[in-house]
């Protein structure tokens, strides 16, 4: 990283420097951008989660308006944003970082992952929230205060890259009561058959995990051993899971 922003970011201050003006985002956002967000726990360590960032022209807002994110349930996230009134978002084409974020309980030291081709500081602003399927929701808006692009090289992707990414969206909604189980079993296992074909190691060990920390090939085969996930839901942090699409 050229600076760290983990530097800045530690109570919830403001950041350093004169910065009254928001900075930019250092990449392009259209409909709904995967990322990875870090935010500060009460441990000092930073929590890793996926989140959707939805670009304003995709809600049907002006262009100029603030990106918007939504984070689902008493979520790591949820608490961090509350408590610190900020993060640090990145973009990272590693499948296995993002299954990591996405569905494990992953914590680090610093908050940018070695993998991050570019990361964001941002400040976060509550400006709504509801209920949806049983599940609380809030919506936040993010204004970017710092931000660095770590590499322009070239980095290809596959369609096992996009069947992890879909993957681990089917996967936090398999708990959820108002979608279907059956119907999520059947894409799981349309995704793995495409991760077996078109996917790298990469694609192939994230895909791993994710069969591991879910175990919904077990359900998929009426395994007696499969457990129920609740309490592991509470503990993981789904933040857009429901409405990454």
């Amino acid at each position: 990283m050229n600076d760290d922003p983990s530097e800045r970011i530690g109570d919830g201050d403001e950041a350093d420097g004169d910065g009254d003006a928001a900075a930019e985002w250092p990449v392009d956002l259209s409909g709904v951008t995967e990322s990875v967000v870090a935010t500060l726990g009460p441990n000092g360590l930073w929590n890793l989660a996926a989140l959707g960032l939805h670009a304003p022209e995709h809600d049907g807002r002006p262009a100029d308006a603030p990106v918007r994110a939504r984070t689902w349930g008493r979520t790591r996230t949820w608490r961090n944003f509350r408590e610190r009134g900020g993060g640090v978002v990145q973009f990272v084409t590693d499948p296995r970082d993002f299954v990591d974020a996405a569905a494990t309980v992953r914590e680090e030291g610093v908050p940018v992952l070695d993998s991050a081709d570019a990361w964001a500081e941002v400040e976060v602003d509550r400006v709504g929230a509801g209920e949806r399927g049983g599940t609380g929701w809030v919506d936040w808006h993010l204004r970017v205060t710092d931000a660095a692009v770590e590499r322009t090289d070239v980095r290809t992707i596959n369609r096992g890259f996009g069947a992890v990414i879909d993957a681990t969206v089917a996967v936090s909604r398999l708990d959820v009561p108002s979608y279907d189980t059956e119907e999520l079993l059947a894409r799981l296992r349309y995704f793995a058959d495409v991760v077996d074909r078109c996917g790298g190691p990469a694609e192939r060990e994230a895909f791993e995990t994710l069969r591991e920390v879910s175990g919904w090939d077990s359900r998929g085969r009426g395994d007696a051993d499969s457990r129920d996930r609740d309490g592991d839901a509470s503990d993981k942090d789904r933040d857009g899971d429901v409405d990454r699409e």
